[in-house]
């Protein structure tokens, strides 16, 4: 059940993620679903997902395939351990800390790929302002996701 979750949330994150924007910007809503996953279900759940999910985005955006599915797959591991492993006390504002810090490392290592192995996509001041208004859209969604354990 919790896959055919997952895939319905991919499919709604997909279609919804290019009709959305504010200042042209559209929130990365497929982080936010990897990060639940992970964030739920495990590091094994999250990395699968994210895998996954890079790869659709990969060859949706039309560049060679590896940068989403390396950082989306670096996301669903690390969300995990993030803050469920009991070394933090989850609270809503740690969960949007979470989600901001897990977009803009998925931007840069997105960035980053794609300006080693192949062009810069973007100069530099685009990118920092795509990253940051990701982050600021993405964070408010940290605030209500949260681990099983807490009610």
């Amino acid at each position: 059940m919790k896959y055919l979750f997952l895939a319905i949330g991919a499919f709604l994150a997909f279609f919804l993620q290019g009709r959305i924007s504010v200042l042209g910007i559209s929130p990365d809503l497929t982080v936010l679903l990897i990060f639940f996953a992970g964030f739920r279900y495990g590091e094994t759940s999250g990395l699968l997902l994210g895998l996954l999910t890079g790869a659709v985005e990969d060859s949706l955006c039309g560049s060679f395939i590896g940068p989403h599915m390396l950082s989306k797959g670096i996301i669903g591991f690390s969300s995990s351990f993030f803050i469920s492993g009991g070394f933090l006390r989850w609270t809503p504002l740690l969960g949007a800390i979470a989600v901001t810090v897990l977009t803009i490392s998925d931007n840069i290592v997105v960035l980053l790929t794609r300006t080693i192995f192949d062009k810069m996509p973007a100069t530099l001041p685009q990118a920092v302002f795509v990253t940051v208004m990701q982050a600021l859209l993405n964070a408010p969604a940290g605030i209500f996701m949260g681990p099983k354990h807490v009610e």
